[in-house]
């Protein structure tokens, strides 16, 4: 039994050391090393730029209330249309007691005075009737009667505008009905009933009660890295895809690139705003991220080759030319626009050249 073990045990040894021979003896072969063969091409070469942005409206406004109070009633909501003039919401008044009080006494002053000056027209008018004074006179009367009626007016509809903000001569341009200043889409009802709004002052922008934006009119809205704002022109023309909607890809023409760069992380872009054409039927929401592919040089139907082919040394190109025997010969070319995956050609070689490309190493 020792004997057979000792036979499998030599034997098991042996085939490690030839299948350890024979691994070593593959890896030492040299191996066959052959090219890929490629021909120039005529195709389009194109040299872009992919700038990251949003979707906006041109205009976005701000309705701000012009006095201070109390959301009492909301007429529109967001995702609305809304008119110009249209009333959005309506604000109650919470009346400043000082003011209130003055205007209080205001109107009791002028009703006092209004009773006297009838009081004393009456007894005016009964003795110009009697022909006991001049018509000059009375006409004085007369006067301070109508001045009278005028003042305690004045009073009453002071005080309705600062006890309610509102005041019967004026209600159909009051100051607490707050209206849409264009007409649009309303985007955003940032407030509530009951919530507490200001007006816009100097120590304040004030509260929004709505904001609108006139979403047929939108812009992209993106920055671009200052080496490559150089080639760009205003009138150049972009393509727009959304990446909330991958199957929409819509134009936009470049109208307008920033005199001034502004630092984001570290680097200086500019920012650039383009009008966008969006097709018919499309809704497009405020504020979707896009990206803005912009050709900065264009060849067309110039003769390529793949970029792997091309040999840089210093500022000269090179590629490999097969020759009759199947040999390669390294040959100067001169390039032009390149795409990053294929380079323009201008001279060195024909459309009938054979030149080495990629390597394809076989084991012999």
């Amino acid at each position: 039994m020792k004997k057979y073990f000792r036979f499998f045990i030599l034997a098991l040894i042996a085939l490690v050391f030839i299948g350890t021979f024979v691994y070593l003896y593959k890896k030492s072969r040299p191996k066959e090393v052959k090219y890929e063969q490629l021909k120039p091409a005529v195709k389009n070469i194109k040299r872009t730029t992919v700038i990251t942005g949003n979707i906006v409206p041109r205009d976005e406004v701000n309705i701000k209330p012009q006095i201070s109070g109390i959301i009492s009633d909301l007429y529109k909501k967001a995702g609305e249309d809304v008119k110009a003039g249209e009333i959005i919401a309506k604000v109650k008044v919470i009346p400043e007691m000082s003011s209130l009080s003055s205007a209080q006494s205001r109107v009791r002053l002028a009703e006092i005075n209004l009773k006297q000056a009838k009081t004393d027209y009456g007894r005016e008018k009964s003795l110009y009737d009697q022909n006991l004074v001049s018509s000059d006179e009375f006409d004085k009367i007369s006067q301070t009667l109508d001045q009278a009626n005028e003042e305690y007016d004045a009073s009453v509809d002071a005080l309705e505008v600062v006890r309610d903000g509102v005041s019967k001569s004026n209600a159909n341009s009051s100051s607490t009905l707050i209206r849409s200043t264009i007409s649009g889409l309303i985007l955003d009802v940032p407030v509530k009933v009951g919530n507490s709004v200001i007006q816009s002052n100097t120590f304040n922008d004030g509260t929004t009660i709505a904001t609108v934006a006139d979403m047929n009119d939108l812009i992209f809205d993106g920055n671009i890295d200052e080496t490559d704002v150089g080639r760009l022109d205003e009138g150049m023309n972009m393509n727009i895809t959304i990446g909330a909607l991958q199957d929409l890809k819509f134009n936009a023409k470049l109208e307008y690139i920033s005199p001034k760069a502004a630092e984001n992380n570290g680097t200086n872009q500019f920012e650039i705003k383009a009008a966008v054409t969006v097709p018919k039927g499309t809704m497009i929401r405020s504020g979707y991220s896009a990206n803005a592919e912009i050709i900065l040089q264009h060849a067309d139907s110039v003769l390529s080759v793949p970029e792997s082919a091309i040999e840089f040394s210093g500022d000269s190109s090179f590629v490999y030319v097969m020759q009759a025997d199947s040999t390669y010969k390294r040959r100067s070319v001169k390039t032009g626009l390149s795409d990053g995956v294929n380079i323009e050609i201008k001279s060195g070689v024909t459309s009938k050249d054979k030149l080495r490309g990629n390597k394809i190493i076989k084991e012999k």
